[in-house]
């Protein structure tokens, strides 16, 4: 403001516009925040490669590279096209249901949350603890929720269908309340003075408003949870990330180890209860060793 109004005085002195140049010649002078910002940039760059070491291929990595490339334009037909449970196809379709499912429920409970979270509809105190939620909710990464719930409903599609729920609820409700916020009042206002009911206001004031970027929202939440359904079936949330552990033991990730949510390491075939990080020290260091 103090430099709008600078202009604006130097203006009314010269009793004309200045030219483009004059503009140029009285921009903000912030060379040395610009400066600091290069800086620290430039040190987090540096301390941060400082521990990025190459250290070439391994032994066998040519080998597995060839094996990938060979595997991808060699597929299992009959895992590619058989009509089990366990197959592509049907896991294929799992995981566009779970995606599709998810972001409905997600997109359904976003609603409630957005307008709690707004501060054009809620006192301040209010929509800090909602936003406060909110945050907390997006910042768990799904596959942390998909090991949580999965201890509830026990592996399946179903957890699967909650995980995307809860975390779509974090990212949708954040654009929600973008929208909500940039609503034109002067509609609402213009409706008041009609004599329009509450629900008529919604109506016709807002609903219009509101609808093309909720459908929006959803629609981009839909394609980020279909990706991320693929993943969620590693760790038994449905889908078609299921189809890649038994996919492991040929590769030589037979033994690899799985931390539990419960803190307890386990392998495909053995449940270890007594001393779990002990016994997962061990399968470590024998996975150090293949």
């Amino acid at each position: 403001m103090e430099k709008k109004d600078k202009i604006a005085m130097l203006e009314q002195s010269l009793d004309r516009k200045l030219t483009t140049l004059e503009m140029y010649e009285n921009r903000p002078r912030k060379w040395i925040l610009y400066l600091v910002i290069v800086l620290a940039v430039t040190l987090l760059v540096g301390w941060s490669a400082d521990d990025i070491h190459f250290t070439g291929l391994t032994a066998t990595g040519t080998e597995v590279a060839k094996g990938v490339v060979h595997g991808v334009f060699h597929p299992d037909t009959n895992l590619l096209f058989g009509t089990g449970d366990s197959d592509v196809p049907y896991l294929l379709l799992q995981t566009i249901a779970i995606a599709v499912l998810g972001t409905i429920f997600g997109a359904i409970l976003a609603i409630p949350f957005a307008f709690l979270a707004s501060f054009n509809i809620m006192p301040k105190a209010v929509a800090y603890i909602v936003r406060i939620l909110i945050l907390m909710i997006r910042t768990i990464p799904s596959i942390v929720w998909a090991l949580m719930w999965i201890r509830v409903t026990g592996p399946g599609a179903a957890c699967g269908v909650i995980t995307q729920s809860v975390c779509s609820i974090g990212m949708i409700s954040k654009m929600y309340i973008t929208a909500i916020e940039d609503l034109d009042t002067h509609i609402l206002e213009s409706l008041d003075a009609m004599g329009c009911t509450p629900f008529q206001k919604i109506r016709y004031g807002v609903l219009p408003q509101l609808t093309a970027s909720f459908i929006s929202t959803t629609i981009y939440r839909f394609d980020i949870n279909l990706k991320d359904a693929t993943t969620l079936g590693i760790v038994g949330a449905g889908g078609i990330g299921a189809s890649l552990v038994p996919q492991l033991p040929p590769l030589g990730y037979g033994r690899l180890v799985r931390l539990g949510p419960d803190g307890a390491c386990s392998d495909h075939r053995t449940h270890l209860h007594a001393h779990p990080q002990k016994a997962c020290a061990r399968r470590i260091k024998k996975l150090g060793a293949l």
